[in-house]
């Protein structure tokens, strides 16, 4: 999945280089999955310091712990400077976080002219998704109902109302066979 999302994303942006941000990166697969696809330099953002363990040995045996580095921080208070990131990514995150209108406006504080977000969930392909789905479903009955909620038009009209408030961006919602996503892009300075 990480794989074909990384790629997803870097097509998407059409760069190979900058710096790469992973909001709610867990044990940092998206993370790690976009620097092996890529020149970037990535931080791996999550809240949870178990996380935040978990992904650094996911990096170390990835043999990235040059590009990929571990941050703790709370999407809606990023940690980093104004106009640090070419390329915001999150999958899977963005249903737990408390404030979305405030993770947005953080998350557009942080692009620099020409940036990008893609965030949201799922797959990368409807062939991955069908796959997982069923998979998923066989291991518990249950998680059809959420990932229904998660991609539902409720979820899409909560993310297009969040997006349509923060300044500075041209944003949409995008569902497709990939998911459902944010997506933000960062004017270039005149």
């Amino acid at each position: 999945v990480y794989p074909v999302l990384a790629g997803m994303f870097l097509g998407r942006f059409g760069r190979l280089d900058g710096v790469c941000v992973d909001l709610g990166s867990g044990p940092g697969h998206l993370a790690i999955a976009v620097a092996a696809a890529s020149d970037m330099t990535v931080w791996s953002l999550d809240l949870s310091a178990a996380a935040q363990a978990i992904a650094e040995t996911n990096i170390r045996n990835a043999g990235l712990e040059g590009r990929v580095r571990t941050i703790r921080g709370d999407v809606a208070r990023l940690p980093l400077p104004d106009a640090s990131a070419d390329l915001v990514v999150s999958r899977g995150s963005v249903f737990f976080w408390e404030d979305l209108p405030a993770a947005l406006h953080e998350v557009a504080r942080i692009l620099r002219a020409g940036g990008m977000a893609i965030i949201g969930g799922g797959f990368g392909n409807a062939e991955l998704n069908e796959r997982i789905v069923r998979e998923m479903i066989r291991r518990n009955p249950d998680w059809e109902g959420f990932n229904r909620k998660n991609i539902s038009s409720e979820t899409m009209q909560r993310f297009l109302k969040a997006v349509s408030v923060v300044e500075g961006v041209d944003g949409d919602v995008v569902r497709d066979d990939s998911g459902l996503w944010i997506v933000m892009r960062k004017e270039r300075s005149a």
